[in-house]
């Protein structure tokens, strides 16, 4: 049943994605805000067949920040990613350059507001996230990075890149982080499982920490669920 449910959620979730990204320019061409609603109509269509085609549900612990922050989030599914820029107000997201060059999808992801990173972390690379952050919280929004720089599995706590506090401290915004644990119902390989995922939203820390001290705070605060995680491994979660 879960390899039936997993193969209709790809069936329809990404038959649909693929004319919806086609058709985002056409949303471009309203405006940002018309783009961004439209991606957060696309995180809706996320959220709906993952709720009737796998039967996952999403619990929120915590509460989005009411002013801009910088979210430090765990990544563990492609869900988290459109799922909390759905519900902490279309922030500017960090992510790898390669897929700002993706045709169309590229296009639609810098239109939306999206910060292009190298995976060499050079100098120059760390200085161009720095500004474009910057830019991004001039505009009054917040900036969504995922710290440990890619996906893992459930129960991994990778360190996080160093990317993270040059851009906090850039910012110099406090920091929300957010534990996820939806590589447990949501691997990248094998299928998807009913249940609930949790994202949690932590405690705000604040600017102008020591580079050790935030990241420090940040890499327990994002891996929070992880001990969780690990040992519902092998058991089957309902929600």
């Amino acid at each position: 049943m879960a390899w039936l449910r997993s193969i209709l959620f790809a069936l329809v979730f990404y038959g649909l994605s693929v004319p919806i990204v086609l058709c985002a320019p056409v949303a471009g061409l309203f405006g940002r805000d018309a783009l961004r609603g439209y991606a957060n109509w696309w995180a809706g269509v996320q959220a709906w067949c993952a709720r009737w085609l796998l039967g996952i549900t999403v619990r929120v612990e915590g509460r989005p920040a009411e002013t801009p922050v910088l979210y430090a989030a765990k990544h563990q599914a492609m869900f988290e990613t459109l799922e909390l820029a759905r519900r902490v107000g279309s922030p500017v997201i960090v992510m790898k350059r390669e897929l700002t060059r993706i045709p169309v999808w590229g296009w639609a992801a810098r239109r939306y507001g999206a910060i292009a990173v190298d995976r060499s972390a050079s100098a120059k690379a760390l200085r161009a996230m720095m500004r474009e952050g910057r830019e991004a919280v001039a505009e009054g929004r917040s900036v969504l990075i995922f710290p440990e720089g890619t996906r893992v599995r459930a129960g991994e706590t990778p360190p996080l890149r160093p990317g993270f506090a040059g851009l906090y401290r850039a910012l110099d915004l406090p920091v929300v982080p957010v534990a996820v644990d939806t590589g447990l119902l949501l691997p990248r390989q094998g299928p998807k499982r009913a249940g609930t995922v949790t994202l949690r939203f932590g405690e705000s820390i604040p600017a102008g920490l020591p580079r050790k001290e935030i990241e420090d705070r940040v890499h327990r605060a994002i891996n929070a669920l992880e001990r969780e995680s690990v040992g519902n491994l092998t058991e089957p979660r309902s929600g």
